[in-house]
């Protein structure tokens, strides 16, 4: 009877354990504001995904005083994500990250000039970058092609290049590029550079968390990453419902965005997840990318070493 009760209790425990370190909160902070581009953990959250997988996932926008990377390493969130070559000068800088989960398999960064005239040929251009970064292969361009860019930050619109302050800007094809086009821009061939089509496909958005976390927390982590990828497939499948979600978070965040924006930006982070090769959705960091990204940014000392593939993956 003793052993019974014994081993009644021990089961008690690791239920009692177990439902405890499922109601645990696991804080994930996106790099940016309310939008499309996050859908995929939107729909996770919104229709149970991370719940059925066990792990109490609570999503927190940053704000400008607190932006992705400082909750990351405050603690204040578990896993953000970041563009790949963001990472890589985080991890140069002494801060060990694991990618969890990679959704963008594709370069989405464009520069846009004014007046119809082609971005290669504006020497010495005043070309307009995001001030919270982004812009890392940009910088690598302008270098090599010896274009002598002067970068001019601005945080989160259009309005500096519409006004004419600016001779070319830095877009997202899947953000500032609609929005350019909603303010009734004509955007060609002519005046788009898109870097995917000119040896820069570098990979983009990708989940990131700490090392020394995710090493306590690989199950938590794993699940997390499962339920999201979920999330995902089920955006691709259903994309009004999941614009339905989407605008649920733009309303509670006051986001000043439109349905029409939000559908063009779905479409498009849906494309850039299927990978050009294999025509896939493969959600993995690919090894090639990782060395081209790690190689431009040192030629053009962005990064004081090589960081490698093996150093961002989850498998060491």
């Amino acid at each position: 009877m003793k052993r019974r009760a014994k081993l009644t209790l021990y089961l008690l425990l690791g239920v009692v354990t177990t439902a405890l370190a499922q109601n645990e909160p696991f804080v994930f902070t996106p790099q940016w504001t309310a939008q499309a581009q996050f859908a995929g953990y939107y729909v996770a959250e919104a229709k149970g995904f991370y719940r059925e997988a066990g792990v109490n996932v609570r999503i927190e926008h940053p704000t400008a005083t607190q932006p992705a990377m400082s909750r990351l390493r405050k603690n204040q969130c578990q896993a953000t994500t970041l563009q790949l070559c963001q990472a890589m000068e985080i991890v140069d800088d002494g801060i060990p990250l694991v990618n969890i989960l990679q959704t963008s398999m594709n370069n989405a960064m464009v520069i846009v000039s004014a007046r119809g005239k082609d971005p290669l040929t504006q020497k010495g251009a005043k070309v307009g970058i995001w001030s919270v970064g982004f812009g890392q292969l940009a910088i690598c361009m302008s270098i090599k092609d010896h274009l002598n860019y002067e970068w001019i930050r601005f945080a989160q619109n259009i309005n500096l290049f519409v006004a004419g302050a600016l001779d070319a800007m830095l877009a997202m094809s899947y953000n500032e590029y609609y929005q350019l086009v909603q303010a009734g821009m004509e955007l060609s061939d002519k005046n788009v550079y898109r870097f995917c089509d000119h040896g820069y496909n570098v990979q983009e958005d990708g989940v990131y968390m700490a090392r020394d976390y995710y090493n306590k927390h690989r199950d938590q982590a794993r699940k997390f990453a499962q339920a999201s990828k979920k999330g995902w497939e089920w955006a691709a499948q259903h994309p009004e419902e999941t614009l339905d979600i989407v605008m649920q978070y733009v309303d509670r965040d006051h986001i000043a965005t439109n349905r029409v924006m939000q559908r063009l930006m779905l479409k498009d982070v849906l494309r850039l997840q299927v990978d050009r090769e294999s025509k896939k959705r493969e959600y993995r960091l690919r090894p090639d990318m990782v060395r081209q990204a790690s190689q431009l940014m040192v030629d053009n000392q962005m990064l004081s070493r090589e960081v490698t593939y093996e150093e961002l993956i989850s498998e060491k």
